[in-house]
């Protein structure tokens, strides 16, 4: 089994949009995807009660407590909630062969997420590289200085940038559908897919290899 825990201390940087569209990545090649929600809001698993049945299947999984890995996934991506930290945070990296960290250019935003990358770059699993992290760049806009400032936080931050996705109300419009962009037409979201490719490739081929 594969696993990504997708992990960003602040609310609403985009760790639900990454989490539902991985999974359907992966569900739309034929593997077997686990959605697990650990935030008490269920914004995923929201999402897949909106899915359609004729897309690929993804299951759902309330991640929020103890539990056994029942569901022998394939690829098993967990959205946690925002404010993780101290020991589910461990546990959860502990678990994750990828933990993805996805950041707004905004000057809060970064400074949220500072203290989290150090706290992220001194786990065990991380230090040893038993788990290994990658960065990603969120609704940005490259035409501006934020998303020139956020450019270099993230080449600075110690950790590998996968890419950057644009500010698109496909996005939004996909997630109303219980869809990923994974599902939708190329005529519609071919210039999206595109952005993604940088980070799944890092993830397909590292996967031959994780434990």
């Amino acid at each position: 089994m594969n696993s990504i825990l997708i992990a960003n201390p602040k609310g609403g940087s985009g760790k639900t949009t990454l989490a539902t569209n991985l999974s359907g990545y992966f569900a739309k090649r034929g593997q077997h995807v686990v959605l697990s929600d650990m935030d008490r809001q269920k914004s995923s698993l929201n999402w897949l009660e909106r899915r359609p049945d004729n897309l690929p299947i993804i299951h759902g999984l309330d991640g929020r407590g103890k539990h056994s890995n029942s569901l022998s996934a394939d690829w098993t991506i967990i959205d946690s909630p925002a404010g993780i930290h101290g020991e589910k945070l461990s546990e959860a990296v502990k678990k994750a062969d990828w933990v993805i960290v996805p950041m707004q250019s905004s000057t809060f935003d970064i400074g949220a997420t500072e203290d989290f990358l150090k706290i992220l770059s001194d786990e065990k699993a991380v230090r040893k590289e038993r788990t290994f992290v990658a960065m990603i760049g969120m609704r940005i806009d490259s035409r501006t200085k934020a998303a020139s400032k956020l450019q270099s936080y993230l080449e600075e931050s110690g950790f590998p940038v996968m890419g950057h996705l644009r500010d698109a109300q496909i996005y939004v419009q996909a997630a109303e559908q219980g869809a990923s962009i994974f599902d939708l037409s190329p005529s519609r979201a071919s210039k999206d897919v595109q952005q993604w490719s940088m980070l799944l490739h890092w993830l397909v081929s590292a996967s031959r290899e994780v434990k």
